[in-house]
């Protein structure tokens, strides 16, 4: 991709980049309010079976799915045109998933800035080893990553540690106003759940709150980490690396059924997010559609993104991901880099 093009790209973007107050104010209309509902028929439906419940919980955790892109959004503030508005409601959303607005939005912002570059790794990202740099590991550190990278534990454990630990503490040098937004966020969902754990009992909550919660953050990690853990992505040393083909070549386009896509946010259009973080999540399939270059971007499925599963480890060499098994076929090669800290 050159230079021109590069400009190009970002120019017949850029008309996507306008918010819109009626389709936002109509998109938080129809993903808060049923989430509420599902929500309340979840517990109604407690008092019949938990297998019952489960069926409203599955949807709320969809939903909170859709809150959660809100949220993104706002921390982008490309929701609203308003820079307070999508303050106020973005800190309002990171109450209703756990994540402080000020803290998690200066994360994303780092991980925009350096998607793809091997160099900047350890922010705001799924903690990713190379090929070079795993083998010149010392069996701790290997452990260590095999364990981070087990499906189970990056999908299972993950979600309780990213919602309950991760997100309740202020990164070291933060600044007031983000501390404070902590701070504040944390007040408002203890103030919450205490609400809740009063008017419906602990064990109603956790069986509600806890389930939908554990589903959505699984969702969440699972579509943060295939959207950039893909067969033919793109990683480059700092002095290679280049924002633009990091964010069409480096981030997929994950072509869902409608019905998902709906309640992902449109997220699948994780090129186009990354392209310009400034178009709102309704406007990025109408952006793919009508920029022409972003017809030829890795396009993954449900099916094949099953695939990234197995995929494990950077080479730089081949320019594609690879399993751990697969290391062992790979042509020997002269370790002489430096290993990248645990994340």
């Amino acid at each position: 991709m050159t230079l021109e093009n590069t400009k190009n790209l970002k120019k017949q973007v850029a008309p996507f980049e306008q918010s819109s107050t009626k389709e936002s104010v109509w998109q938080l209309i129809n993903t808060v309010v049923p989430f509420f509902l599902l929500w309340y028929l979840a517990y109604i439906s407690l008092s019949v079976s938990y297998w019952l419940a489960l069926v409203p919980i599955l949807l709320a955790s969809g939903f909170l799915t859709r809150i959660f892109i809100i949220f993104h959004d706002c921390t982008h503030h490309s929701f609203f045109k308003n820079r307070r508005v999508n303050r106020i409601i973005g800190t309002s959303m990171g109450v209703l998933t756990l994540f402080p607005f000020d803290q998690w939005g200066h994360e994303h912002s780092v991980h925009h800035a350096t998607s793809g570059n091997l160099d900047k790794r350890g922010t705001g990202d799924i903690w990713t080893l190379t090929v070079e740099e795993y083998l010149a590991a010392p069996l701790r550190l290997r452990l260590a990553y095999r364990f981070y990278r087990n499906p189970f534990v990056m999908f299972g454990l993950g979600p309780i540690y990213v919602f309950l630990l991760k997100n309740r503490f202020n990164r070291k040098g933060a600044k007031k106003k983000e501390r404070m937004n902590t701070y504040l966020t944390n007040v408002l969902i203890v103030a919450l759940m205490g609400l809740l754990i009063w008017a419906i009992g602990w064990q109603s909550f956790l069986l509600v709150e806890g389930s939908i919660f554990l589903i959505s953050g699984a969702i969440g990690i699972w579509l943060f980490y295939v959207q950039h853990t893909f067969e033919d992505s793109y990683f480059e040393e700092d002095k290679e690396w280049e924002y633009v083909k990091a964010a069409v070549e480096g981030s997929s386009y994950y072509k869902l059924p409608k019905v998902i896509q709906f309640l992902t946010g449109n997220i699948g259009y994780h090129h186009v997010h990354h392209l310009s973080p400034r178009v709102p999540n309704y406007k990025l399939e109408e952006a793919h559609n009508q920029t022409h270059p972003l017809q030829n971007v890795p396009t993954i499925t449900l099916a094949t993104s099953l695939r990234s599963l197995k995929f494990r480890l950077w080479d730089e060499e081949s320019k594609n991901f690879v399993s751990f098994r697969e290391i062992k076929y790979l042509p020997k090669r002269n370790i002489t880099v430096q290993v990248k800290p645990e994340h």
